[in-house]
């Protein structure tokens, strides 16, 4: 697998080749329409007294043009693919170089009543989000926000399976992504499946013949009009006969151009990747089963939303006044994609809403596939079932630049728990990220930034972050009661990991003391397994009575009247505090 960086620099340079490639054909396509207008305007202006020879040449330019057209969409949907996969290399080389900070942030997935998202910057700006998303659809936005907050620890092999099948096809899924990127309508896919849920047909069973019927009676018609001598008027008649029939059911036809004018462009783009989808062999089990919902029985779903989508794009062209006026006069087009529309919801309306969610998935997937590939040197988790819940050699938070990160070793078995003490600024709160990051990540199925990681899956909790509620009438101290109540609540109904911040900050130094011991005697005695981190130094002595609880610390040493930190995680209790160190540096005493 080549490196990504060489792998992006090279794709930029392919596909500005390719860009250039398609520039000149979009040109030769404006001129070529052009001449073909040029032409039908001579001809008209040379035949123009007989009208037959005016009505062929006519006929014949307008299906040349709509043909030439349609290449010309083509090409132009071809240009702005490739410039999405310019952008999408662009932005992998920025991330590399951890430049990330006008990626989408993801505050609208923020909950404060989350088990551990609001305290292991999971979304909000410099986020893990921000640095692993790359959703190019919205229901692909919220199905990625999803996985990162599940807390589920089942079937974790086999999403790192498919994680790994993903890290390994870069272009296929930025081929995916650049598609998914083009899906821009005004209706997402909620408003279009709850359309489609509500939908009535509005036309009579009939309807399905009498276009048929009444085409066939205008191909007669000219047959006759070309072969033998009948009066010009009898197409007239016919014309605006066929109109009349078509405004019966105007009103209604227009309501449904207009629907379909906003999701035609969705189906569209989404047909696109369903037959990317349906045209790839995977291998991983959890991606093979993914796969599944969306094939069809004896017909590929992709055609089947390719025909709805082309009928669509067919009654949206009611908005072009010409083809509107002859091909509902000569054709009753628009009654015929009428009910090729209501045919289609009737047997598929249901299964929609199941399509868009797979391709949302893969979208999501996308991210993590994108992830793993970016990140070489990460590991994926060797999964256990014993009393060893995580044990890290090299452990880094992923959001640090790797110049800047310091590696920690740590184990932590089944029903132990770590206080971990030490001087501000020292890293005891960026250690209780790495580690409830490793395990958000390894529960999701992907690498973690360590050289090697044993891991037993089990669920994280947290409380680190606790703000007071001004809405709620809520002090802090009431607030972070409530979570450590919930903490107490969740550990007596499953297995979690507890990473805990400096509790109790909202109470006084000696009440502080004795609440947090009661508290952690609480958790051990309910078998819990987790860390706290304390800058209270009198909780380490609940180690001495407990044989489950162990004592590290994060060091600083002050040189040269100077604050050094080393980062290390060590067995034992930090000796060396900074605050009067800072206050008199910074002047502030």
């Amino acid at each position: 697998m080549k490196k990504p960086t060489s792998f992006y620099q090279e794709q930029l340079r392919k596909h500005d080749s390719s860009l250039e490639a398609i520039k000149r054909k979009l040109f030769a396509s404006s001129m070529v329409r052009l001449m073909v207008f040029c032409a039908a305007a001579f001809g008209v202006y040379m035949l123009f007294g007989n009208l037959k020879w005016l009505v062929a040449i006519i006929l014949l330019a307008v299906a040349l043009f709509l043909y030439l057209v349609s290449r010309h969409s083509d090409l132009l949907y071809e240009r702005e693919r490739l410039r999405a996969l310019h952008q999408i290399n662009r932005t992998e080389l920025k991330v590399l170089e951890h430049e990330f900070f006008e990626l989408p942030e993801g505050n609208e997935f923020k909950d404060p009543m989350h088990h551990f998202s609001q305290d292991v910057d999971l979304f909000g700006r410099g986020s893990f989000y921000q640095y692993a998303n790359r959703t190019a659809l919205k229901q692909g936005a919220e199905t990625f926000a999803g996985l990162l907050k599940e807390n589920r620890i089942d079937h974790i092999a086999q999403k790192q399976e498919a994680i790994k099948e993903l890290a390994g096809m870069p272009e296929w899924r930025q081929n995916f992504s650049a598609i998914a990127l083009l899906v821009k309508t005004e209706t997402d896919t909620e408003k279009i499946i709850g359309w489609l849920n509500r939908y009535t047909s509005f036309l009579p069973k009939s309807m399905r013949f009498v276009p048929w019927i009444f085409s066939a009676g205008t191909i007669v018609l000219f047959t006759v009009y070309f072969t033998f001598e009948i009066p010009d008027a009898s197409l007239i008649f016919w014309l605006f006969f066929g109109l009349g029939i078509t405004t019966l059911y105007i009103k209604k036809i227009m309501l449904l151009g207009n629907e379909a004018s906003k999701m035609q462009s969705t189906f569209q783009q989404y047909n696109r990747l369903l037959s990317q989808l349906e045209a790839t062999e995977f291998e991983s089990t959890y991606l093979k089963d993914l796969k599944q919902t969306i094939l069809g029985g004896s017909e590929k779903t992709s055609t089947v939303i390719k025909r709805f989508s082309r009928a669509l794009n067919s009654i949206d062209k009611n908005n072009n006044m010409l083809y509107a006026f002859f091909a509902n006069g000569l054709f009753l087009r628009s009654l015929t994609h009428s009910r090729t529309i209501e045919q289609w919801i009737e047997q598929y309306g249901s299964a929609v809403e199941g399509w868009f969610a797979t391709i949302a998935h893969f979208d999501a997937y996308n991210s993590l596939g994108n992830f793993a590939f970016n990140h070489p040197g990460y590991t994926f988790p060797i999964l256990g079932d014993d009393d060893v819940v995580l044990k890290a050699m090299g452990a880094g938070h992923p959001l640090l630049k790797p110049d800047k990160c310091v590696l920690n070793d740590f184990e932590i078995d089944r029903q132990q728990f770590f206080i971990v003490t030490g001087a501000n600024m020292a890293g005891k709160s960026t250690f209780l990220r790495t580690v409830s990051l490793q395990i958000v990540m390894a529960n999701v199925g992907l690498p973690v930034y360590a050289q090697q990681v044993h891991y037993t899956p089990i669920k994280l909790i947290t409380s680190m972050r606790t703000t007071d509620s001004l809405t709620d009438d809520e002090s802090y101290f009431f607030s972070e009661l409530k979570r450590l109540k919930f903490i107490v609540d969740e550990i007596q109904k499953d297995r979690y990991f507890i990473v805990l911040d400096e509790i109790l900050k909202g109470t006084n130094s000696t009440d502080k003391a004795k609440g947090s011991r009661k508290f952690i005697e609480r958790l051990v005695a309910s078998k819990a397994t987790g860390i706290i981190a304390t800058h209270d130094l009198s909780l380490c002595e609940v180690a001495d009575e407990f044989p489950q609880i162990e004592n590290h610390y994060f060091d600083a040493e002050i040189i040269n009247d100077e604050l050094h930190f080393d980062y290390k995680f060590k067995r034992g209790i930090c000796q060396n505090m900074n605050a009067s160190f800072l206050l008199r540096k910074m002047q502030i005493v």
